[in-house]
């Protein structure tokens, strides 16, 4: 199985956004989201007196997304990206609330589900390119498997390794994959988030249920083979037969 990747040399970026553009025409993203976005901070010291930054979902390998999600819609790919499956969305938000990277919204033009990057889905299904990767004219944006040794980003990574850079949230360590290339700026931009306490209990409930359920159909069973083994009270009553 793959392990999807995205690195972003961040000092390639010339904030032309076409990057932001090709997603939302690709994807239908309304014109008022975004699936990815460039950041743009003032450093003096460079040529330009700014810095851009790249960004989009940085895929977590413990996302808190998935956590949150009371029905199952988001979840983690075997191919490391994170999706969200719009049969099971029912619009809560608790996704949300929850992303520290604020990576999603709500589609108003698909009935409030949420969306988010998932690397172009059904590009890479007709083997294309993510969008922003393929249209990018400074190569920025580089993506891959990253298990396939000879593949464009697994060679970045190999060549960069001691200068790899992820954005991490204060609050808790989701374990982002999205990584740059060198250098970037900001890195403590991420928003305090949490789960939602009634999202929280939901996910005790359902283990208690779980664990009733096996114990409920282990009593059933039980019944069930004693029947089977011993026949019921009543047909062994000799006051039961007729005289």
């Amino acid at each position: 199985m793959s392990r999807l990747i995205m690195a972003i040399d961040a000092n390639k970026c010339m904030n032309c956004k076409a990057c932001v553009i090709a997603c939302q025409q690709r994807n239908s993203v309304p014109y008022i989201h975004n699936r990815n976005w460039v950041k743009a901070v003032s450093v003096p010291a460079a040529p330009s007196g700014w810095h851009y930054q790249p960004g989009g979902c940085m895929q977590c390998d413990k996302p808190q997304c998935v956590d949150a999600c009371p029905t199952g819609a988001t979840y983690k790919g075997d191919d490391g990206v994170v999706y969200v499956d719009p049969g099971k969305c029912i619009g809560c938000g608790c996704c949300i609330t929850a992303c520290p990277y604020d990576a999603r919204y709500k589609d108003i033009t698909r009935g409030g589900i949420v969306d988010k990057c998932d690397y172009c889905l059904s590009s890479r299904q007709r083997g294309l390119a993510p969008a922003c990767v393929s249209i990018c004219p400074t190569k920025a944006r580089v993506f891959g498997d990253a298990d396939d040794p000879d593949s464009e980003v697994s060679k970045l990574l190999a060549a960069n390794k001691d200068n790899l850079v992820y954005v991490k949230a204060s609050q808790v360590d989701t374990e982002p994959t999205l990584v740059y290339i060198g250098q970037t700026t900001p890195t403590d931009w991420p928003r305090n988030a949490e789960i939602p306490a009634p999202i929280k209990g939901m996910g005790v409930a359902s283990t208690a249920v779980s664990w009733l359920g096996g114990l409920c159909l282990l009593g059933i069973g039980g019944v069930f083979v004693r029947q089977l083994i011993r026949p019921s009270d009543k047909e062994d009553d000799p006051s039961n037969h007729n005289v």
